[in-house]
C-alpha cells in the first residue's frame, strides 16, 4: 500500500513539474518578446478604402442588469457607421427581452445599424448563437463581446487593421477588471486571469504556439470561422474548441497585450464556482475532442505539440493537485515508517521546485500589471498565497468538472450571473440570477477542512514539519471556500423569504 501511494504521488508531482517547465519556457518566451519591435503590417485607415465591414456579436443570456451599460458603450465605438453593424443575439427567457428590445430600437431611430436577433431554443447554447447570428453577418470580421465587457471607445481601430495580414484569423486583447478590488474574491480571480493574460498569452503567441481566443473581447476573420468548421457546441468552451481548430488549419492568431478590454469579475462564490466549473470541465472537453488532433498534425512543430498539450491540460492541474494534497497526509506517516526511503523523499521534495517557478512567474505578472513603482512585495506574497489558497480549496469542486469533461458526461451551458457591481459600497445580493448552490461537493470540502486540520495535527505528531505550510494553505483554502459558499447560499434563502 505504502508503495502505490508513493507511486501515485510522484506521478502527480512529477506531471506538476513537467507542467511548470512549460510555464518556465513562457517566462523565457516573454521576456524575449519584450526585445522585439512589432512590425506587423496594417490597414491604413486613412484610405477609407482599406476600412473593412465590422459585425459585432453581442450574445445575451438574461443580462438585465449589464444590457443597458453594454448597448450604451458598444454603439459608442469610434468607427464608420456605414461599416458597422451590431447583433444583439439574445437567448434570455425573462422579461430582459423587452428592454433589450426596447433599447435597440431607441439605438435604430439614431440611424445605428443594430438587430435584435432572438432564438425560439438555445441550441447549442453560446455557439449557437454565434452561429445564427453569422449566417446574416455583413461583416468581414466579427468582434465579440459578454454582456459584461465594456471596451474603449478606441478599440475597433486598435484591432481591426492587424487583419491586412490575410493569415491573421484572430485578434484578441487583455482583460482588465473593473471590480478588481471589491473583495478577496474578485482580486483572487484578477489574479489568476493576469497571469493568463500577460505571461501565457504572450509567451505562447511569441513562441508560435497556439493560443485560444478568450471567448469575447476579440475578434474573427469570417472566413477562418467558416473554415475551420464553424461554432460548434459540443463543449462548454467553444471558443477554445474553435482556436485549436482553426490554427490546425493554418490560421495565424494575433495577441495585443496592449489593448485592455474591462469587465466584471463574478463577486460571489456561487458565481465564480459556476464560471469555474464551466472553463474547466470545457478544457477537458476539448482536450479529448482535440489533442489527438494536434499531435496527428504533420505541419505543428514538437515544442507547440508540448505546449499544446499542457494548455489544454489545463484545468487537468487541478486533480494533479488534489491527488498531491490527499495523498501528503499518508506520505507524512510513509515517510516516518520507512527511513530508508529517506534519499526518495529528497528526490521528492526537489520535485517542489515547480511551486518557486510559479512563483516567479506569477510575480512577473503583478510587476506588469501594477509597475515596479506601485510594487508591494507584501502584497504581492498575500495574494500569491490567498489565490494558491483558494485555488486549492477549489479542487474538489473543479476535479469533478475536469472527471465529468474527461468522461463525456454531457451538462448545459451555464451563464455566470453579471451585476453590474463596481463600486465596494454596491450591493450584490438582491440579484435575481443567483442560485442556491447546496451540493454533495460542498459536504466533501467540509471534510477536507477537518482531513487537513488533522494533517497540521500530523505534522507536530510525527515531527516533521516539511510540508505544514502546504497543510495549512490547504487548511485556509477549505476554509475560506466553505464559508463563502455558506454565505452565498444563505443570501439567496434570506432573499426568497
Amino acid at each position: 500500500m505504502a508503495l502505490t501511494v508513493l507511486a501515485l504521488y510522484t506521478f502527480a508531482l512529477f506531471f506538476v513539474f513537467l507542467y511548470s517547465i512549460a510555464q518556465l519556457q513562457l517566462v523565457f518566451n516573454y521576456f524575449k518578446s519584450k526585445k522585439v519591435k512589432d512590425t506587423s503590417e496594417k490597414f491604413n485607415f486613412k484610405n477609407s478604402e482599406e476600412i473593412p465591414v465590422v459585425t459585432i456579436q453581442l450574445p445575451l443570456y438574461n443580462e438585465k442588469y449589464v444590457v443597458e451599460r453594454l448597448l450604451k458603450n458598444i454603439v459608442q465605438l469610434d468607427y464608420p457607421k456605414n461599416k458597422l453593424e451590431i447583433q444583439v443575439l439574445d437567448d434570455s427567457t425573462d422579461d430582459s427581452v423587452l428592454q433589450t428590445h426596447q433599447l435597440v430600437e431607441n439605438y435604430k431611430t439614431e440611424g445605428i445599424d443594430i438587430q435584435h436577433i432572438l432564438r425560439t431554443n438555445r441550441k447549442g447554447f453560446k455557439a449557437g448563437a454565434l452561429k445564427e447570428g453569422l449566417k446574416i453577418a455583413k461583416g468581414e470580421f466579427i468582434a465579440i463581446f459578454d454582456a459584461d465587457f465594456l471596451p474603449q471607445k478606441e478599440w475597433l481601430l486598435q484591432t481591426i487593421p492587424y487583419f491586412k495580414d490575410k493569415k491573421i484569423g484572430v485578434v484578441q486583447t487583455r482583460w482588465g477588471h473593473l471590480n478588481r478590488d471589491y473583495s478577496i474574491i474578485t482580486k483572487v480571480q484578477a489574479f489568476a486571469l493576469d497571469f493568463h493574460f500577460v505571461l501565457e498569452q504572450v509567451g505562447r503567441n511569441f513562441g508560435k504556439h497556439f493560443i485560444n481566443f478568450n471567448g469575447t473581447a476579440g475578434v474573427w476573420r469570417k472566413d477562418c470561422i467558416i473554415d475551420a468548421g464553424n461554432w460548434q457546441g459540443d463543449t462548454l468552451t467553444e471558443d477554445l474548441d474553435l482556436s485549436y481548430r482553426a490554427q490546425l488549419k493554418g490560421w495565424n492568431f494575433k495577441y495585443l497585450q496592449h489593448v485592455e478590454t474591462p469587465a466584471e469579475l463574478p463577486m460571489v462564490m456561487s458565481a465564480a464556482r459556476s464560471q469555474q466549473f464551466r472553463w474547466n470541465k470545457g478544457a477537458a472537453e476539448n482536450f479529448q475532442k482535440n489533442f489527438k488532433l494536434l499531435f496527428q498534425s504533420k505541419n505543428i512543430s514538437w515544442s507547440t505539440k508540448f505546449h499544446g498539450f499542457f494548455h489544454l491540460l489545463n484545468s487537468s492541474m487541478f486533480l494533479m493537485v488534489l491527488i498531491i494534497a490527499v495523498l501528503s497526509v499518508p506520505v507524512l506517516y510513509i515517510k516516518e515508517a520507512y527511513p530508508e526511503y529517506g534519499v526518495y523523499f529528497y528526490v521528492l521534495a526537489a520535485l517542489g521546485v515547480s511551486t518557486l517557478i510559479f512563483f516567479v512567474a506569477y510575480l512577473i505578472t503583478f510587476l506588469q500589471i501594477h509597475g515596479k513603482e506601485k510594487m508591494s512585495f507584501i502584497k504581492f506574497l498575500v495574494l500569491f498565497f490567498s489565490f494558491y489558497s483558494i485555488a486549492l480549496g477549489l479542487s474538489v469542486h473543479n476535479t469533478l468538472a475536469i472527471l465529468e469533461g474527461h468522461l463525456g458526461k454531457k451538462s448545459s451551458f451555464v451563464r455566470t450571473p453579471k451585476f453590474n457591481v463596481i463600486h465596494l459600497n454596491d450591493s450584490w445580493k438582491n440579484n435575481q440570477y443567483l442560485k442556491s448552490t447546496y451540493s454533495f461537493t460542498q459536504i466533501v470540502e467540509l471534510g477536507m477542512l477537518f482531513y487537513f486540520a488533522f494533517a497540521i495535527y500530523s505534522a507536530f505528531q510525527v515531527d516533521d514539519f516539511g510540508l505544514i505550510i502546504f497543510h495549512l494553505m490547504l487548511f485556509f483554502g477549505f476554509g475560506f471556500v466553505v464559508w463563502e459558499s455558506f454565505l452565498s447560499n444563505f443570501h439567496f434563502l434570506k432573499k426568497r423569504k
